[in-house]
C-alpha cells in the first residue's frame, strides 16, 4: 500500500500532464467558490472589465489624484466616449498615474470591449433621482457662455455625437476637477490634453466651474454606479 506521501506525489505527476484536468478542476472549483462571469456576459469581456470593478462599482468610492473625490460613474456612458477616454489616457493627453497604467494594459479591441460593456452596464437598474431643479440664472448664463449644450445636449445627457459625454447626474467633485483639469493641460503631471475643452474652460473662474458642476449633477441622467464584485 502507497503511502499518503506517494499518493499525492502521484496525483501531483497526472495533474503536471494533464493540462486538461488541471483547469476542470481549478474551473470547477472557482464555479463552486462563485468566481464567474455574468451569465451575460463573455468570459474574456468579463475578464477585461475585473480592473475596473474595484473603483467605479463601489458607490461612493473616492480617487486621492490630483485631489480627492468620487471617481466617475460610467455604466450608462456613450461607449464611443469611453473608448475615447481610455486612449487618452493611454497615450497621455490624460494625465492620472493609475489610469494610464490600467489603460497602457489594454490593447485596441480591449478598449472597445470595455467601452461597450459599460454603455449597456444597468441597463435594467435607474438612475439616481435627479437633486436639483431649474438653473438659476446666473448658472444659465454660464451654460450659454460655454456653449454646453451644443455639444452635450438636451439636460446635458443626450450628446449630439457619441464621442462626447453624458454629464448629467455626475458627481460634482469628479466635474469639477475634470474641467480644471483642461485649465492645466500641458502643465506638468496634472491636466487633460483637449482643444475644444480647453479653449472653453479657460474662460471661467474656478468658482463658476463649481457652481456649473453643482448644477450638472443635479440633472436626471443615465449614469450610475453599478454594486458588482468578482466574487459572484
Amino acid at each position: 500500500m502507497k503511502t499518503p506521501s506517494e499518493l499525492s506525489q502521484g496525483l501531483r505527476g497526472r495533474l503536471l500532464f494533464n493540462v486538461p484536468a488541471l483547469g476542470a478542476i481549478l474551473l470547477a472549483s472557482l464555479t463552486a467558490t462563485g468566481v464567474r462571469a455574468a451569465d451575460d456576459t463573455p468570459p474574456g469581456v468579463t475578464a477585461k472589465v475585473a480592473m475596473c470593478i474595484g473603483c467605479h462599482s463601489i458607490p461612493g468610492y473616492q480617487a486621492s489624484f490630483p485631489e480627492v473625490h468620487k471617481v466617475p460613474m460610467i455604466s450608462g456612458q456613450n461607449a464611443k466616449y469611453i473608448a475615447a477616454a481610455l486612449t487618452a489616457y493611454r497615450q497621455g493627453d490624460r494625465k492620472h498615474p493609475t489610469m494610464k497604467s490600467v489603460a497602457a494594459s489594454l490593447t485596441d479591441q480591449d478598449i472597445q470591449d470595455i467601452a461597450a460593456y459599460y454603455e449597456s452596464h444597468g441597463k435594467d437598474r435607474p438612475a439616481p433621482v435627479a437633486k436639483g431643479g431649474a438653473a438659476s440664472p446666473e448658472v444659465q448664463a454660464l451654460l450659454t457662455r460655454g456653449n454646453c449644450i451644443a455639444c452635450h445636449g438636451e439636460g446635458l445627457n443626450k450628446p449630439i455625437d457619441a464621442g462626447y459625454p453624458k454629464l448629467a447626474g455626475q458627481h460634482a467633485d469628479y466635474l469639477y476637477v475634470a474641467l480644471k483639469s483642461y485649465q492645466t493641460a500641458g502643465k506638468g503631471p496634472i491636466g487633460r490634453n483637449n482643444a475644444i475643452m480647453s479653449s472653453q474652460v479657460k474662460a471661467f473662474t474656478q468658482a463658476e466651474l463649481k457652481l456649473l458642476a453643482a448644477y450638472t449633477a443635479g440633472l436626471q441622467g443615465d449614469l450610475k454606479t453599478v454594486p458588482q464584485s468578482r466574487f459572484r
